[in-house]
């Protein structure tokens, strides 16, 4: 049920904390290629997944009337688009920069799972969100077989 607000009240300082969902039902969608250096399988060779993702942030409501703007959350995401992930001291890291791609490159220290990329893109939006956001939860789809939160 909706909260009651009296006249006298500032509605934004008693909304309490929001959540703000961003790429809900239609997730943002970044094309990114990995691979994990150290798997037995068919993923330790270079390739690429369209990814989608969702971020779900609780906050408070900042003087401008949001937990935070959407923006900030695309362009922390968009970062990785159209770029290569790979795990610390994989002698691809040193190929990419001999190549001259080294600006196409996201170096992580762990391997470039889904489960790492959800972790990570926390980690980069709680180090650029307000102190206002109080949560944050990012959902990563590789396949339509594969979503971690």
């Amino acid at each position: 049920m909706p909260q009651r607000i009296s006249n006298s009240e500032d509605p934004v300082a008693a909304a309490g904390e929001r959540e703000l969902v961003v790429g809900g039902d239609r997730p943002i969608r970044i094309s990114t290629g990995h691979r994990l250096m150290h798997h037995d399988g068919k993923c330790s060779r270079p390739h690429g997944h369209n990814y989608e993702v969702t971020v779900e942030l609780t906050g408070e409501l900042t003087a401008d009337g949001w937990v935070v703007d959407k923006g900030e959350v695309t362009a922390v995401i968009d970062e990785w688009d159209h770029r290569f992930l790979l795990e610390a001291g994989d002698p691809l890291v040193e190929a990419f920069r001999e190549s001259g791609d080294g600006d196409a490159l996201v170096v992580l220290e762990q391997p470039p799972t889904a489960e790492v990329m959800a972790v990570v893109l926390e980690q980069r939006l709680a180090d650029r969100l307000p102190d206002t956001v109080s949560d944050i939860r990012v959902t990563v789809r590789e396949t339509s077989e594969l979503c971690t939160r």
